[in-house]
């Protein structure tokens, strides 16, 4: 009987947490972080900073339902690039992705994101330098940890979003009539220092129309 406003980073449809996005028809409504549509356009500004990149791993976690490795894995193909799974389940599965992306050659890792990718955030830039591979990811505080770039949703923003839904409650509105929302609002975080890490050339054009840009 106590209503809830969630904040998730998986499909609420797909995990039966509501009936639909428009009307979530239960008692839990709330935001979500889902921005699979974007996969594309992360392997579009991989390829502009780094065009002689071929092989791609995805660093994703299969009970994480979330339509964004799929998307990432077409955007790939779509391209003629070569693509890996790279699966894990629990943080102590990052360091045996790593050695396989090695020996498969992976030059670019796509991190799609997930709470279990969150834990493991350090470590698996930490794997990143050691193996020389360029790491992709959809929320800021990659960028800003160790990544490349980052392109997703503005996750303060998202949050402020439920803050707002939590008002909405406590001032009588009914849950079942208020529909998930999903990001709206994105940024792209580009990581200079580390281009130049890998002795790589950011264009123009992204960093006029990054929101921030590390040095």
């Amino acid at each position: 009987t106590i209503p809830v406003v969630m904040s998730v980073s998986v499909d609420p449809v797909q995990t039966q947490l509501v009936a639909s996005l428009a009307r979530p028809g239960g008692n839990l409504t709330g935001v979500t972080f889902v921005s699979s549509d974007l996969a594309a356009k992360r392997i579009q500004y991989l390829k502009e900073i780094a065009p002689a990149i071929s092989r791609i791993g995805v660093l994703w976690n299969p009970n994480h339902i979330d339509p964004e490795y799929r998307e990432t894995q077409s955007a790939c193909r779509k391209l003629g690039l070569h693509v890996q799974s790279l699966e894990v389940r629990a943080p102590a599965e990052v360091d045996g992705a790593f050695m396989a992306a090695a020996a498969d050659k992976i030059e670019a890792i796509v991190v799609v994101s997930a709470r279990l990718m969150e834990q493991a955030r350090q470590r698996i830039i930490e794997l990143a330098g050691k193996h020389r591979i360029v790491l992709v990811s959809g929320w800021g505080p990659w960028a800003e940890a160790g990544a490349l770039f980052s392109y997703g949703p503005d996750l303060n923003t998202i949050v402020r979003r439920a803050a707002i839904y939590v008002d909405k409650i406590l001032k009588g509105a009914k849950p079942a009539d208020l529909p998930v929302e999903q990001p709206t609002k994105f940024e792209l975080v580009i990581n200079r220092r580390i281009a130049r890490t890998f002795g790589l050339t950011i264009p123009q054009s992204m960093l006029i129309s990054a929101d921030k840009v590390i040095e």
